[in-house]
């Protein structure tokens, strides 16, 4: 749908997000009949989800998952996608919620492109692809990945050469290097805010080398060297290409860290930290695989099992703190911890790949932008997160999923859910008010 800047467009619901919380709200909304507006600010949607490899504990494909729910919200007559589009304040006026949006430039046009993809082929231009960890490449006009969704294709400005070959190649002349941001508004009589999270940054850890020691990655790297349709097909050592033979998972790389300045647990890294292993366990059946963590947290249901499985793996899981990495010869990283187990004191081990379990963070702020409240962890503020964990503390506004604080898949659907029948309830009860006042 294009967006003109002077339009204002009118929903019965407004979802901001649409990682795999944001989706399912999208989806129990509209199939009661609602009009929803889903926001997005990345150039497709299936948020942080379709990035996975499998999901725990059942190691389900994590792309069968997401994928039909991106394809139901993108093909459903009563949702309307805004993607690579950012909030820029959200207000009630007169009993409606009128949301401030940015429509940031791709410098195609997305009515005229039809993803055949002909610009990508013959940019000359590579940089790094983040959707693969940054371990592989792409061009600087390109589709994020093979299944997202829209399907158009956006220019990276900061590496595009101006060549103009994509603009002499493209067969409908959706190109267009002048394309400016457009601004317009939204109103809508609900809100549900799904905006996921963040990792704490690698870079923050001086301890852990601030993401310059070789081999040592972030899980969400990991995860893409695990993909099927990751960067090389296979799990190898980014520094050299090398199957490593050792490999390390540090847990609370990010979390439980007051000098990180997040305190909390962010309850799901064990369990992908495990699930990771069990998989290099799969893939890399030769390989010696740790695990140094200061408490596994396995408290959802099958969790524990799924634990016991890595032990019966062979995955060995050492209780310590991991104090310094340091980088080792031929690539290797040496790691130095306190042990908590029966030995003690300050150990050193080395790896061939360290891959570290960072935390999460909040994916977006209301500071500035909403009257949300947040807590101390940054996160919004539910009002009462016990009996109506998706109420905020502004009216017709709902949150669900990690946006609310850090939860696992089967937490942020469920919780999804929720915040879609408060949204709902809440419509009705509006629609009642009016056919009473009226």
């Amino acid at each position: 749908m294009s967006v003109g800047s002077q339009r204002s467009l009118k929903f019965d619901a407004l979802v901001l997000g649409a990682g795999i919380a944001g989706l399912e709200a999208a989806l129990n909304l509209a199939d009661q009949d609602f009009s929803v507006a889903i926001i997005e600010k990345d150039a497709s949607i299936g948020g942080k989800m379709i990035r996975l490899s499998k999901v725990f504990p059942t190691l389900d494909c994590s792309s069968c998952i997401t994928t039909p729910k991106m394809a139901a919200a993108a093909h459903h007559p009563k949702i309307t996608l805004f993607t690579y589009c950012e909030l820029q304040s959200l207000a009630r006026r007169d009993g409606e919620l009128v949301a401030a949006l940015r429509q940031k430039p791709r410098y195609v046009d997305t009515e005229k492109c039809i993803g055949c993809r002909q610009c990508e082929y013959q940019c000359p231009v590579l940089a790094p692809d983040a959707e693969q960890g940054g371990f592989a490449a792409r061009k600087a006009i390109y589709i994020p990945f093979s299944n997202a969704i829209p399907q158009k294709a956006l220019i990276d400005t900061e590496n595009c050469i101006l060549c103009g070959r994509c603009a002499q190649v493209c067969p409908t002349r959706a190109v267009n290097y002048f394309e400016q941001p457009e601004d317009f508004s939204l109103t809508a009589a609900t809100t549900v805010i799904a905006t996921g999270f963040e990792l704490t940054p690698v870079e923050n850890k001086p301890q852990y080398g601030q993401g310059t020691i070789p081999n040592v990655i972030t899980a969400l790297q990991m995860e893409r060297l695990l993909a099927p349709h990751g960067p090389y097909n296979r799990a190898l050592r980014p520094y050299d290409g090398m199957e490593p033979d050792n490999i390390a998972f540090i847990q609370c790389a990010g979390s439980r860290d007051q000098s990180m300045g997040v305190p909390y647990c962010s309850r799901v890294c064990c369990m992908y930290a495990i699930k990771q292993a069990m998989l290099l366990s799969g893939s890399l059946p030769l390989a010696d695989i740790t695990i140094y963590y200061m408490d596994i947290r396995a408290f959802g249901k099958g969790y524990e099992q799924f634990f016991q499985n890595a032990q019966a793996m062979g995955v060995n899981f050492i209780k310590g703190k991991v104090a310094y990495l340091d980088p080792g010869e031929d690539g290797a990283v040496r790691v130095r911890y306190e042990s908590q187990e029966a030995e003690g004191g300050v150990q050193t081990a080395e790896h061939d790949l360290v891959v570290l379990s960072l935390g999460m963070l909040p994916g977006w702020m209301p500071e500035g932008r909403c009257a949300l409240s947040t807590g101390s962890d940054k996160f919004i503020q539910t009002v009462q997160p016990k009996l109506a964990p998706t109420l905020t503390d502004l009216t017709g506004v709902f949150v669900a999923g990690a946006a609310a604080g850090p939860k696992d898949i089967v937490d942020s659907i469920v919780e999804a859910g929720a915040a879609a029948m408060e949204a709902s309830r809440y419509l009705a009860a509006r629609s009642e008010r009016r056919a009473v006042s009226s």
